[in-house]
C-alpha cells in the first residue's frame, strides 16, 4: 500500500460529481453526440443509436432537457413530429466529446480495453 504522508485522501470534485451524475447513464453521451450536427426527429434519433428502446430514449431526453441541455420542438405538421436539439449549454460540449472520441482512438481498442503498450 502507497504512503501518504498522513495527507488525507482529497474528495471528488463536485463539478464531476454533476457531470458523471448526468453522463455516467448509459446512452446519454451518445444521444447528445448524435445530436451535435443539428436537430434530429425521434425516430431518426432511435434509428441511429443501436440497441436503445423507445421508453428509454424518451426517458434519457427528458433528463437532458430538464438539465437544460435538449430542446424539445414539435413540427406542427401534418404529420405532427417532434425533433430535438442541444441547446447553447448542449454545445458547449462538443470540445469535450471531441477529446473524448480522440483519446478513445489512441487509447480503447475495439473490445474497450486499453492496448498493453499503455498500461505501464
Amino acid at each position: 500500500m502507497a504512503d501518504h504522508g498522513g495527507e488525507a485522501c482529497k474528495q471528488v470534485d463536485s463539478g464531476m460529481t454533476r457531470v458523471f451524475g448526468l453522463f455516467g447513464k448509459r446512452w446519454t453521451g451518445l444521444i447528445v453526440a448524435t445530436l451535435m450536427p443539428g436537430p434530429v426527429h425521434f425516430a431518426d434519433l432511435r434509428r441511429a443509436i443501436p440497441g436503445i428502446s423507445e421508453r428509454m430514449l424518451s426517458d434519457r431526453l427528458v433528463e437532458l432537457g430538464s438539465a437544460g441541455l435538449v430542446v424539445r420542438e414539435v413540427d406542427a405538421g401534418p404529420p405532427l413530429r417532434v425533433a430535438y436539439r442541444l441547446s447553447r449549454a448542449g454545445l458547449a460540449l462538443e470540445p469535450a466529446l471531441k477529446e473524448l472520441a480522440r483519446w478513445a482512438e489512441t487509447y480503447l481498442g475495439d473490445g474497450g480495453q486499453c492496448p498493453e503498450r499503455f498500461r505501464d
